[in-house]
């Protein structure tokens, strides 16, 4: 997972090239994600083990989503952290990371689940493909380099510099957008176009457990590239 984002190259093709270096890793979730829409349509034990997930997202509802976001975007990368990168070793960071990942994912994991509904409400929850494109448009190139990506990377980056409110002024700028959110965006357009194309072909009740499948991968990615970002200042 070799991602180099630098403020020497453009933003787009900073994102480009963090696009191509993690083509495998998303390639292979893409892969999951859509043998797991064939198999819903296709083979009915496994459409009978993904309902019985949405059943239980029916019964929790919010908390279904806060505590999906919290395995898939905090646990699980950190653990993969500590097996991976540190031989198993467990180190004071790793604590401190969840400090920080567990409220950040709880969060997004329930803001992503109220975006979701109220996408089904403004235009439907078939999966029609007029619906599917509606809903990615709105969700990758509104939802997502207005709100989800910038404050990703706010609160990020705001982490790595140690929690410090001297500077913090810089995430408001027009070249902090450029430099570094623009970057993030094509990377993520990258992984997650496909995987929310995928999302939105599926039931609603679905589309928040299976959206976990993906999550953990991406904040690994997403990790990497802030904390290199981080180093490299």
């Amino acid at each position: 997972m070799a991602i180099i984002v630098t403020g020497r190259e453009p933003p787009w093709a900073a994102g480009l090239r963090a696009a191509r270096a993690n083509v495998v890793p998303g390639l292979i979730v893409q892969g999951i994600m859509l043998s797991l829409l064939l198999a819903y349509y296709f083979y009915p034990p496994m459409r009978n083990w993904l309902n019985g997930l949405a059943e239980i997202k029916d019964r929790w509802g919010y908390g279904y989503s806060a505590v999906n976001a919290i395995v898939a975007g905090a646990l699980i990368p950190e653990v993969m952290r500590v097996l991976v990168f540190q031989k198993g070793r467990v180190r004071g960071a790793n604590l401190a990371n969840l400090v920080f990942s567990v409220p950040f994912w709880c969060f997004m994991g329930v803001v992503v689940d109220l975006f979701y509904r109220q996408q089904a409400i403004w235009f439907g929850a078939e999966a029609t493909f007029q619906v599917v494109c509606k809903k990615v448009l709105v969700d990758q190139f509104l939802y997502n380099p207005l709100f989800a990506a910038p404050f990703t990377a706010w609160l990020y980056d705001w982490k790595n510099s140690g929690y410090r409110m001297n500077g913090i002024r810089r995430f408001f700028t027009a070249a902090y957008y450029q430099e570094t959110v623009v970057a993030t965006l094509f990377a993520t357009w990258g992984v997650w176009i496909p995987i929310v194309t995928i999302l939105y072909s599926l039931p609603s009740l679905l589309q928040i457990p299976v959206f976990g499948l993906a999550l953990s991968l991406w904040v690994m990615l997403y990790t990497w590239m802030s904390e290199h970002r981080a180093g490299s200042r």
